[in-house]
Formats: C-alpha cells, structure tokens, sequence
C-alpha cells in the first residue's frame, strides 16, 4: 500500500529478502492502534518510561551467513524485544528461540550494547495516546 505501482519497491531490500524499512513498520504498528517512536541515542536510556512502552524494535548490523560460513560482511535486521511478566526476551528470528534479557537494568544494558554495535536504531512501540502524550519519557 505505500508504493503500490513502484518497482522496484522502495521499502525492501532490493533482493526482495526482507529488512523492510521503518515506514512499513509504522504502517502496520498504525493498523493495531500502536506507534513506533524513534529513539534519540543520545538520550541516557535511563529516561525510558518502561511502565508505558509495550515493546523494542532495533535495526542492528547482521553478519551475512552462507550455511554455516560466516562472511565479512553485514546487513541491516530488525529484531524485537518485549516484557513478558517481569522478564524482557529478545525476539530475533535468528535465534532457535526467545531468549531472556533479564529485568530492566539487564535490558538498558541490553539496548545500549545493541546501539554501540555499528548503525544501529531504536525504535519504542508505544499506544498511540503514549506517543501523543510523550508519556515513554
């Protein structure tokens, strides 16, 4: 729906394998009344309103595979994170299954490991009243 007539499609990679950007994220976060918020990463995560922020979205570098040889180079891959009970998990598809990041110092620590790896982004999903509120802060 954000290029339809548009070839190649501008919000893909250009091997149509995935790592769609932002813009169809906010698209389809809009679609459940939820919004993802950029994060500044120079802020100090400390200021983070966790009570009021549902998940994590991070644009990371990915090292490029070819089965189980590891070449010298990197892509661009979303990953989430979310809180189930008191415990963050890391949802990235790579891996054979969640994993626990822990409590929220361990995901702070988490998220700023993540920003200092190369290009990295930040993304907040948050309600669509918390992003008007400004409430994630």
């Amino acid at each position: 729906r954000l290029a339809p007539n548009s070839r190649p499609n501008p919000h893909r990679s250009p091997l149509g394998t995935g790592n769609y950007d932002i813009n169809v994220v906010m698209a389809a976060l809009g679609t459940r009344g939820l919004a993802a918020v950029w994060w500044d990463k120079r802020r100090p995560l400390e200021r983070l309103s966790l009570p009021h922020i549902l998940g994590f979205l991070l644009n990371v570098p990915s090292r490029v595979t070819l089965g189980s040889l590891s070449l010298p180079l990197s892509r661009p891959h979303w990953l989430g994170v979310r809180r189930l009970g008191r415990t963050f998990y890391n949802l990235d598809s790579k891996l054979a299954a969640p994993a626990a990041i822990g409590a929220e110092p361990q995901l702070r620590e988490f998220l700023r490991e993540a920003l200092a790896r190369g290009p990295s982004e930040l993304f907040l999903v948050v309600p669509r009243d918390v992003e008007e509120a400004g409430t994630w802060l």
